[in-house]
């Protein structure tokens, strides 16, 4: 079938061009020099793809982007001059397959149209295919899942992958932007291309320029060779910035340029190189509000999203966490070089789509490994996870504090402030027994002891008589040790006469400190550790102190 297609522009000279260009490639084209020609033949005949000016003397190129775009799905580029980029961007959006800046470069043009035949080609491919494409085989492979948001968004990239306009993907961490990015260029007519990615920001703001655009050896010091930077090595692919909102504000006005004018030149070049990229960028955070903000140019902003794809949370595709957890459990077992697969237990796979993924798919991806490195067997448990209990009686009770919240307005005051006084006084006792028992996890019993401020006083040495009643020999050992805390004490306060100590401040400080460490261990029956605990230090600083004084168990035996 032979080739054709539809030029379309008012001036003579510049379709002529075209025209012979495109002969020249085996191409057979018609041209029109206005709108109302260019419909006229766009009813009368078939066209492969087209090439429109956006300004015509009859009326805008853009309608005929968007006759075109809602009517089929041949490619459609258009021929812009210096001073309307924000028309091509708005043609792109439209449904434009690329664009072309005047004064025409017959190389641009030449590749222009190259990636319009290999779309043609493509499309050709997939309506020859009987049930499923390669290309649908693909994105259902690196794409994992079937739910409800995932339908639109594999749809999306299929028409995203057709177009040469600059896609910005946004979203949270760990959601698969590069996933998404690499699906992009390898289901595009640039497949055959590059593949860049870059973090811009883990590139000094130095060294940004170099990086991207490339040097001459001898540009600056240290430049022992010419360097191609990431323009260069993409030229003909695809050029992936992810983290854009971590470029530096001089920076961005340097890619401003390079994505607008298509060139590039490098440090210490005199001359201007052209390059073919399409660009990606993503970022996880709000571009937005950075661009309102200052911190992010509004003009790189508008080029870079030409057209935003959002990727879905973990969270709102729960349906798709088997599939996912499948996945990625028989790619560990290729990459470890595990005997068999590992696999969930049903029990683990439900309290997998319970979890709240603050890290999306990584998360899920870190989760599995660290449960396939604890798992003994190839059977995953819920024990494996590492993750909390859910309590069904706390989600009864959260539901309950719920409806409770919406009903208060209708009850009398004083019922809402005993309410809040029963709330608050629960809450507060449960961060207690918290604190109590959280304090020390590796602690298999914890031993509660008085602290020294409450020996100070007496009203605890008649609560330990009445415990003594009780539990005998128990209440004798902690009155034994309450009796020589008291020794101790008084020992101290004997020390407090309104006297200098004669020995100096330092000695005194010394025995004071001396006194107060025998304390602790001997309510703790010389415990090192909980006796670190009494004093609010740490153990090794406590050693430290024992052996500095010159304090051993064996001397107080």
């Amino acid at each position: 079938m032979t080739t054709t297609a539809l030029v379309v522009d008012d001036e003579v000279d510049l379709c002529r061009l075209m025209q012979i260009t495109l002969t020249k490639m085996g191409i057979k084209s018609d041209v029109a020099y206005t709108l109302s020609q260019a419909r006229s033949f766009w009813q009368d005949n078939d066209y492969s793809f087209c090439l429109t000016d956006l300004k015509l003397p009859d009326g805008s190129g853009l309608e005929l982007v968007k006759e075109i775009s809602n009517s089929s799905n041949i490619p459609i580029a258009v021929i812009t001059a210096h001073g309307s980029m924000d028309l091509a961007i708005e043609a792109l959006k439209l449904g434009a397959f690329d664009f072309v800046n005047k004064p025409l470069e017959l190389p641009r043009l030449r590749q222009l149209v190259e990636n319009a035949l290999k779309v043609i080609h493509q499309d050709s491919e997939i309506q020859a295919a009987p049930e499923c494409s390669p290309e649908q085989k693909m994105l259902d492979s690196r794409l994992i899942g079937n739910s409800a948001v995932m339908h639109p968004l594999k749809n999306t990239i299929l028409k995203l992958a057709r177009s040469q306009a600059p896609v910005f993907l946004s979203g949270a961490s760990g959601t698969g932007k590069e996933v998404v990015a690499r699906l992009i260029h390898d289901l595009s007519p640039r497949r055959d291309g590059s593949f860049v990615p870059v973090n811009c920001g883990a590139i000094p703001s130095e060294l940004m320029e170099s990086e991207f655009f490339g040097h001459k050896k001898g540009s600056f010091t240290g430049a022992v060779a010419d360097k191609q930077g990431l323009f260069q090595q993409a030229n003909g692919g695809t050029l992936f910035l992810d983290e854009v909102a971590d470029l530096p504000l001089a920076m961005q006005v340097k890619l401003l340029r390079a994505i607008q004018e298509k060139t590039v030149r490098a440090i210490g070049d005199t001359k201007e190189a052209p390059v073919d990229i399409r660009i990606l960028s993503a970022t996880h955070k709000d571009l937005n509000q950075l661009v309102q903000d200052g911190a992010f140019r509004q003009d790189l902003y508008y080029r870079i999203n030409v057209i935003e794809l959002k990727l879905p949370t973990l969270n709102t595709r729960r349906d798709d966490i088997p599939v996912l957890a499948e996945h990625f459990l028989a790619m560990i077992g290729d990459e470890w070089q595990l005997e068999s697969p590992p696999s969930l237990t049903m029990e683990a796979c439900e309290r997998l789509q319970r979890h709240d993924f603050a890290g999306n798919v990584r998360e899920l991806r870190n989760l599995l490994e660290r449960a396939v490195t604890l798992a003994e067997t190839s059977h995953i448990d819920v024990s494996h996870l590492g993750l909390p209990d859910i309590e069904p009686e706390l989600v009864n009770t959260q539901e309950q504090n719920n409806s409770s919240a919406i009903d208060t307005s209708e009850l009398p005051a004083r019922n809402v402030e005993n309410q809040i006084d029963v709330q608050s006084t629960a809450q507060s006792t449960k961060q207690g027994e918290q604190r109590a028992t959280n304090l020390h996890p590796y602690r298999t019993n914890t031993n509660h002891y008085p602290s020294m401020v409450q020996h100070s006083s007496a009203s605890n040495d008649s609560s330990s008589t009445n415990v003594a009643s009780t539990h005998d020999k128990e209440s004798l050992l902690d009155s034994n040790i309450q009796q020589e805390t008291a020794q101790d004490i008084s020992g101290l306060q004997e020390l407090f006469n309104g006297q200098l100590p004669p020995q100096g401040l330092e000695h005194y400080l010394q025995e004071q400190e001396k006194q107060l460490i025998i304390t602790a261990l001997k309510q703790t029956g010389w415990n090192k550790t909980q006796a670190a605990e009494l004093l609010g230090t740490t153990f090794r600083s406590l050693r430290y102190r024992m052996k500095k004084l010159e304090i051993s168990e064996d001397a107080f035996d």
